[in-house]
């Protein structure tokens, strides 16, 4: 597994690119908190997207959506966002998204099934 961290300063646009290109995708959202222990608030639900929220330029919150318009729907929110590591297969497939806050709480996103970019939306790069 290959982990590369993003910076900061990418954070907005790598997120906004993030959401668009795993739509749909089903997402488990595990927490690991060092006063709460390891929590899964979400499994195998449909990604909807994960934003950034700054205030004067630092950032502030992420916001990460998963769920079904029908029923079963979490946003989840992790304050004071610190680090982004993107996780991918060794054949380049993103496989997760890995959040570290203050306190050093983390946030796993992962996929059920990892695809390389060039196969998303069944469009061959």
């Amino acid at each position: 597994m290959e982990t590369q961290e993003i910076p900061n300063e990418q954070w907005i646009v790598f997120l906004d690119s993030f959401s668009h290109q795993h739509n749909g995708w089903l997402a488990t959202l595990e927490v690991l908190d060092t006063e709460f222990g390891a929590q899964t608030p979400a499994q195998d639900l449909p990604f909807e997207g994960i934003s950034l929220n700054s205030k004067e330029g630092r950032p502030e919150s992420i916001l990460i959506s998963v769920g079904r318009s029908t029923g079963d729907h979490l946003t989840h929110r992790i304050d004071h966002p610190t680090h982004i590591w993107l996780q991918r297969t060794p054949s380049g497939a993103d496989s997760a998204l890995e959040i570290e806050s203050d306190g050093d709480s983390k946030t796993l996103l992962r996929f059920r099934s990892a695809m390389s970019p060039e196969f998303v939306d069944d469009i061959v790069v």
